[in-house]
């Protein structure tokens, strides 16, 4: 078994914006149901995160900014600088208490690094971190504060460490790469949808840096509709260059899980076939390059019944080296929370013929292996 701890407490679930948004904690609530359920988690593995500090947000985010989000969080709040500052919008309205919700979240992921640094644990998870999007002085596609550039920045202040992120979302990981950009010492790593069709719209091959930080920034724009064989083939070529080349000391990790065919927000249709390869992936890395020093957060997923639970779950077993011995799910799981879904799976895979043949299936792959190469081309022309 690996040295993991799982860093949760209710208060995460704080993060909420209404009862219609589609970024649902109770994901989180069934994720944990499901670890539980099948002898994956137990309490021993659990840790309460720390506090996050105003000192923790000011490393990334503007004394501005937090000042509007905490005036925006109070009862019946009409702050009119919200909108001016990416708040108040149908993707990230306001809601009571979100500062202080929010700052959980950085405490959380925070809590990740500390385990980690201190030596108590070679692997650290934080499902309800993720917050990829939000960025120096505005708030993003549901993100309030950016809980991993915050942990980046004190991994390198306080660590002084070579940081390798690899987002998997399927939305461009903006907000991290950003706030690096210009970072010899950090490389982002990000392989999402094209941002012709998803927001944020960007995430192109040829945003690869600047100044310092010029040939430190990758990205892999997938085509729409892309399935698991042609991801998972260029996403384990790249990230193992890239982590060749780079050489990191610490690996942080983001794991949304909205690629998947069921998500509806997204186009692409992968299947828990490349949910459980993308940890094993990085697992390999990680051992390889950094002894073992990994930190995971969350992020986006928006089919919480039959995708999000099952994706995080398979994360969680891979960094803790739980080995299940079934390919179905626990009964009791199913049976608790299939009277509240419309349909729950019952196995931890997919079944290959889950969604139609897709027409442009091989188009997408060339188009897929293109970005490879143009990423493969821009490490050859750094080193």
């Amino acid at each position: 078994m690996y040295k993991s701890a799982f860093v949760y407490s209710k208060e995460l679930l704080n993060y909420k914006f209404n009862d219609h948004h589609p970024f649902n904690p109770l994901r989180i609530e069934l994720t944990i149901d499901l670890l539980k359920s099948c002898g994956a988690l137990n309490d021993s593995m659990i840790v309460s995160p720390r506090k996050g500090s105003e000192d923790d947000l000011l490393m990334i985010h503007d004394p501005a900014y937090i000042e509007v989000v905490k005036q925006a969080s109070l009862p019946n709040s009409k702050c009119p600088k919200a909108k001016v500052f990416g708040l108040d919008t149908e993707d990230t309205p306001i809601f009571e208490g979100m500062h202080q919700a929010a700052l959980d979240v950085v405490g959380a992921t925070l809590t990740c690094v500390d385990l980690v640094m201190e030596g108590k644990v070679d692997h650290a998870l934080n499902i309800s971190g993720g917050l990829h999007h939000g960025i120096r002085n505005r708030g993003s596609g549901f993100c309030v504060y950016n809980d991993v550039s915050i942990a980046i920045k004190h991994l390198r202040e306080c660590h002084n460490l070579r940081v390798l992120y690899i987002d998997t979302d399927a939305h461009h990981g903006d907000g991290v790469q950003w706030s690096f950009y210009e970072d010899a010492d950090v490389c982002t790593y990000s392989i999402h949808e094209t941002g012709r069709y998803l927001f944020p719209g960007t995430g192109e091959t040829t945003e690869r840096g600047t100044g310092k930080g010029y040939g430190y920034c990758f990205n892999i724009p997938v085509d729409a509709f892309t399935e698991d064989d042609s991801w998972i083939e260029v996403f384990k070529e790249s990230i193992n260059e890239v982590a060749s080349f780079f050489k990191p000391d610490i690996i942080v990790s983001q794991h949304g899980a909205d690629a998947h065919f069921y998500d509806p927000l997204t186009h692409l249709c992968l299947s828990m076939k490349s949910y459980q390869e993308i940890p094993r992936i990085i697992h390999q890395l990680a051992h390889r390059y950094t002894n073992g020093k990994w930190i995971a957060v969350g992020g986006g997923g928006y089919d919480i019944w039959r995708v999000v639970p099952r994706a995080w779950s398979l994360l969680w077993m891979e960094m803790s080296g739980f080995e299940r011995d079934d390919d179905e799910l626990p009964i009791e799981y199913v049976k608790k929370w299939e009277k509240t879904a419309r349909k729950m799976p019952d196995k931890w895979l997919d079944p290959v013929d889950s969604y139609p043949a897709i027409p442009r299936h091989n188009e997408i792959t060339q188009r897929n292996q293109v970005a490879l190469r143009q990423l493969l081309q821009s490490i050859y022309r750094t080193m």
